[in-house]
């Protein structure tokens, strides 16, 4: 990804300390800890580096913006905070997705997402 900044060290960090899929707007308020001075155009090219690399990869729900996650994680899904907004991990997967096609079909993959209210939003 070319040199390694205190901007780029600070994005990586709130990944890692987050350890749940955040948008580039929750980036750049995480890693402004690290980096007072760090800009959103910043945090956009660090997290397109970051896809390309593999380091990153992107969390889509459907009609929200693309959130980011670490990737190389296990078969997880997500839930959507209808408060906050927040995105969080669910890990692994209630059930095989699989038995649910019809009978000659071949499913390459599957999504779930459950919406509701974050235990944070919940007290």
């Amino acid at each position: 990804m070319g040199r390694d900044t205190l901007q780029r060290r600070a994005i990586r960090n709130a990944f890692l300390k987050a350890n749940r899929p955040l948008s580039p707007q929750e980036v750049l308020e995480s890693a402004r800890a690290e980096a007072p001075r760090l800009g959103i155009a910043t945090v956009y090219r660090t997290i397109k580096h970051l896809r390309e690399e593999g380091w990153l990869t992107v969390v889509e729900l459907p009609g929200e913006s693309p959130r980011y996650e670490i990737a190389g994680k296990h078969h997880h899904h997500h839930f959507h905070c209808r408060t906050c907004g927040r995105v969080y991990e669910l890990e692994g997967c209630p059930v095989n997705m699989h038995k649910l096609a019809p009978s000659g079909f071949r499913p390459e993959g599957h999504e779930l997402v459950l919406y509701g209210v974050c235990a944070e939003c919940d007290r």
